[in-house]
């Protein structure tokens, strides 16, 4: 009889609905069969409550979690009117996941018992049934339809039937039992030797559009393309067998291998060799979901990030070759190369995936892929790319925090899936990256290339003051009213007539709009700001042509925001912009011979503006033009009082700081135009917003 697959991912178009339906219903049950079958292999109720690590929930979490997950993405998504347990909906929501290597959990949950979250999870299905045969259903589903929401809850349990399986391997023997459902491999021979294939240059377009007909994660949306110059790849995954010589050299007591990041993982854990290994006087054995075997030295080695890294750097000192991990576009390299396709819904993969092999890893050489093996399947392979967002990143609605937490630098992507990665996680476009210290089914197959593995920016700027400048200067526009600092580039640009335009300088820069607005005029610009906090989101923009940054909404919501220079017409004029660090009061002698000083909302912020006042003339061509747009608010924190040029009573009249302005200036400058009144509209939160009123004049230099 042949075997029962099991389910793939559906595709989400066409037009028969009610075949969807059942397809959906079909995807559910079955996901949801298997992931209760895997919580068959605790021996016991105790095992649900014992923590198979410290730094993870109880198990009686993870069985809870992901029922609770479809109540309330489907009450969120309006598909539910109401829920079906509130508390548990509270208790089971948000896990623990490992942040850092030492950052225990000791809180106490008064978790209920098993029977109690058996029945919670039998009221779900029956309410997710519901669902599917009743709600309305328009095709194709996509992003934007709430049925994304019931699609959601499937493929997030999927992840869990993994990351669960993965706890149950580091449960104590006594909680565990075999299950027919999860037979593992009982193949096993010596390890093979791994030479190295030619993987020719080529290039790589990674990025699902929206219109994809298959469920997909936010962060694999978007477009991504690079050129791979040719480098060589180990024909197989790095096996136990091909680790043991790392650990018999005393490569994890060598610290000469090791990272900064991994030195202190490796001393907490006090690691010796990789976690599922077990010394049997002079053999090893390896622990697998629910037994101990004799070492199979032709599986594929399952390490964290930091060994196989401390692996390749020791390879390398061994061969005299720059051995490393691959990146996530040479990954792309091995899949495109390799004559794999996405896994056919009848077929059974060519690989040990998807759960239509082994319920465990298995031999590095049995399934073949082109010249290589194991490019999907088996264990999941770390890389060396630090997951980020492609061009064009949305954060979905529904489930705003799956990615983002992970753009920090600090989660590496691994590709290609294990023996139990199902659904949206076997697809050539999963995109899953964990903290380098974390143990999944992962390992890991090396690379030998000359070109260092690039580092895309993967930041989101979440300092509260230096987002809302990012918004202000290259996000919307608000009530109206048009963006500030480019309103000012073109006041200045337009008085400017046919004057030189060689240079220019934006004096307080900020976040730099008005620098690149400049530039479409003038030859060059300058940016000088204070704060070099500030003129970093300008050198970003200017070197990468993007910015990312958090916006405020409410509490502690947040929205994610991308920006970019080409959306903005200025992509062209980036080149021509400079940033620097300076003081306007203290200005070095080499910024002058300036057509144009713009100073925006400046002088009301310096320590002295009449300092400023009386040379910034000297900076400025003859002819030149200043102009100067400041609220005139003055604060003590900002300016001494004793150093305001305005806003108060001189001789018992009103001296303004136009005023001022007038008395400071007037030996080099005739007023040109002004005073005009220029609006701008700072966000703060979705709600709050600050409209103020800035004042404009134009100064055109004398002598």
């Amino acid at each position: 009889m042949p075997r029962i697959l099991f389910n793939r991912t559906p595709m989400l178009a066409g037009s028969d609905i009610q075949a969807l339906r059942g397809q959906i219903r079909n995807y559910f049950h079955a996901t949801s069969d298997r992931y209760e079958q895997l919580f068959e292999i605790l021996a016991s109720d105790d095992a649900y409550y014992r923590k198979p690590i410290a730094l993870r929930h109880p198990l009686i979490f993870y069985y809870g979690h992901t029922a609770t997950f479809f109540v309330n993405k489907l009450v969120l998504a309006g598909l539910l009117e109401q829920r079906i347990d509130p508390k548990f909906e509270s208790m089971f929501a948000v896990g623990v996941d490992e942040m850092s290597w030492d950052d225990l959990d000791d809180a106490h949950y008064d978790w209920p018992r098993v029977e109690e979250v058996r029945a919670y999870r039998a009221r779900m299905r029956e309410a997710v049934d519901e669902v599917i045969r009743d709600a309305p259903l328009d095709l194709p589903v996509n992003w934007d339809s709430p049925w994304w929401a019931v699609m959601m809850g499937i493929e997030h349990e999927r992840i869990h039937l993994e990351t669960s399986s993965v706890l149950i391997r580091q449960h104590a023997l006594a909680f565990v039992r075999p299950n027919s459902a999860f037979i593992p491999c009982r193949n096993s021979g010596a390890s093979p030797d791994n030479d190295l294939v030619d993987i020719p240059a080529g290039t790589v377009r990674l990025g699902k559009d929206k219109a994809d007909p298959y469920y997909g994660w936010d962060n694999e949306y978007g477009k991504h393309q690079a050129d791979i110059p040719a480098f060589r790849a180990a024909r197989h995954l790095v096996s136990n067998g091909e680790f043991l010589g790392f650990v018999a050299a005393g490569g994890y007591a060598d610290e000469r291998w090791w990272q900064e990041e991994g030195r202190p993982w490796k001393s907490f854990a006090q690691a010796a060799h990789p976690t599922f290994w077990i010394r049997d006087g002079e053999n090893w054995q390896l622990r697998l979901m629910t037994e101990v075997v004799a070492m199979p030295w032709d599986w594929p080695a399952e390490v964290n990030y930091h060994e196989a890294k401390a692996f390749c750097n020791w390879k390398a000192a061994q061969s005299g070759q720059p051995v490393r991990l691959p990146t996530e576009d040479e990954w792309q390299r091995l899949y495109d190369t390799s004559g794999l396709a996405e896994i056919a819904p009848e077929q059974a993969a060519p690989a040990n995936i998807h759960l239509d092999r082994y319920a465990s890893a298995c031999p590095v050489t049995e399934f073949r892929h082109g010249e290589l093996y194991d490019v999907i399947g088996n264990v999941w392979q770390w890389t060396e790319t630090p997951i980020y967002p492609f061009e064009g990143f949305q954060v979905h609605p529904l489930y705003d925090d799956f990615t983002t937490p992970t753009y920090d630098g600090r989660h590496n992507l691994f590709k290609g899936g294990s023996w139990i990665s199902c659904g949206n996680e076997a697809q050539s476009s999963a995109r899953y990256a964990f903290r380098r210290h974390f143990f999944q089914h992962a390992g890991f197959r090396y690379v030998v290339s000359d070109a260092p593995p690039a580092a895309p920016a993967s930041h989101y700027e979440s300092d509260k003051l230096l987002s809302e400048y990012a918004e202000f200067h290259y996000g919307d526009e608000y009530f109206g009213v048009p963006n500030f600092p480019r309103a000012l580039a073109q006041l200045a640009i337009r008085a400017m007539g046919d004057k030189p335009a060689r240079t220019a300088l934006d004096l307080g820069c900020a976040a730099g709009r008005a620098s690149f607005e400049l530039a479409r005029h003038f030859d060059h610009v300058t940016g000088i700001d204070f704060s070099a906090r500030f003129i970093g989101l300008g050198v970003q923009l200017a070197e990468t042509g993007v910015l990312r940054y958090t916006l405020a909404d409410e509490g502690e919501l947040v929205r994610y925001q991308e920006r970019k220079l080409a959306a903005l017409g200025l992509d062209s004029v980036a080149g021509k912009v400079e940033f620097l660090q300076g003081d306007a009061c203290n200005l070095k002698p080499l910024f002058s011979g300036y057509d144009l000083i713009l100073a925006a909302n400046l002088v009301d912020r310096l320590y002295s503006p009449a300092k400023f006042l009386a040379t910034v003339h000297e900076r400025l061509n003859p002819d030149g033009l200043l102009l100067i747009a400041s609220p005139y608010t003055w604060l003590p924190e900002h300016t001494k009082r004793e150093e305001w040029i305005g806003g108060y009573k001189k001789d018992g009249e009103s001296f303004t700081t136009l005023d001022g302005l007038k008395q400071m200036l007037g030996p080099h400058f005739r007023l040109r135009e002004g005073p005009l009144e220029v609006p701008f509209v700072i966000r703060e939160t979705r709600r709050k917003f600050q409209h103020t009123l800035s004042e404009v004049t134009i100064w055109e230099r004398k002598d």
